[in-house]
């Protein structure tokens, strides 16, 4: 199976981009990150997380799905140690969604809000749960609207992040992907203000994965995202 693939990053309104990426289609191997914590250490957690796993992808000869797993809580250890060796970078943290396709094969594992959604015949769905308080809530019944989703005050608070306590639960997902198939991993600075029927009319279209990603990213700009905004577009053929 061949990949064509891009990402897109925007600090958005922020005077500063969180968010980091890793696009190697050469390996198959995609990473969202979106950092938080303060002064610059949210920007420091999710380019350590892209960085970690990129080289544990690229150095480790365990079988693929083993690898990114292990990536992924090589990348927690770091992120971990280096917020207590250095006060500035206290509690910094950040979500991520990490995708590797093989052979037809997605493995893909997520720890946060940032998302992976595939795209098959015309159809979207969402293979990552977030780990946030609201998604916790509705999966156990609580009943919100979508506005009361919107204005809830916990709404942006994480159940799960890479980096802020020693061990992180990580589970790797198996998908077949089929010709045809996109992939869209995107950070919440564009999920939460995109609905699902945007998201489909652009990954239909026939342009580029450049093109796709940058119209999605500058669709959640336009209708006012406050957050940092990036997106990654992977394209099966």
């Amino acid at each position: 199976m061949e990949l064509a693939a891009h990402g897109v990053s925007h600090a958005g309104r922020r005077s500063t981009n969180e968010d980091a990426l890793l696009v190697d289609v050469p390996h198959g191997l995609f990473v969202v990150a979106d950092g938080m914590g303060g002064h610059n250490a949210g920007e420091v957690a999710s380019e350590l997380a892209v960085v970690t796993i990129g080289e544990a992808m690229a150095a480790g000869s365990e079988p693929v799905d083993a690898r990114l797993g292990a990536a992924v809580q090589l990348a927690n250890q770091r992120i971990y140690e280096a917020g207590h060796r250095s006060p500035e970078y206290s509690g910094m943290g950040t979500t991520v969604s990490a995708a590797c396709v093989r052979d037809g094969r997605l493995m893909f594992a997520n720890i946060g809000d940032s998302r992976i959604y595939r795209l098959h015949t015309g159809a979207l769905t969402q293979l990552t749960r977030d780990d946030s308080w609201i998604a916790h809530a509705l999966s156990t019944g609580m009943a919100l609207t979508r506005s009361e989703i919107d204005a809830h005050p916990m709404r942006h608070v994480l159940t799960e992040v890479v980096g802020v306590r020693i061990d992180v639960p990580v589970a790797v997902q198996h998908l077949e992907l089929d010709p045809g198939d996109v992939l869209l991993m995107c950070s919440d600075g564009l999920h939460g203000t995109l609905a699902d029927d945007v998201l489909v009319s652009a990954l239909e279209s026939p342009a580029s994965p450049e093109a796709i990603a940058t119209l999605l990213v500058e669709q959640a700009i336009a209708r006012g995202s406050s957050d940092n905004v990036s997106a990654i577009v992977v394209r099966c053929r």
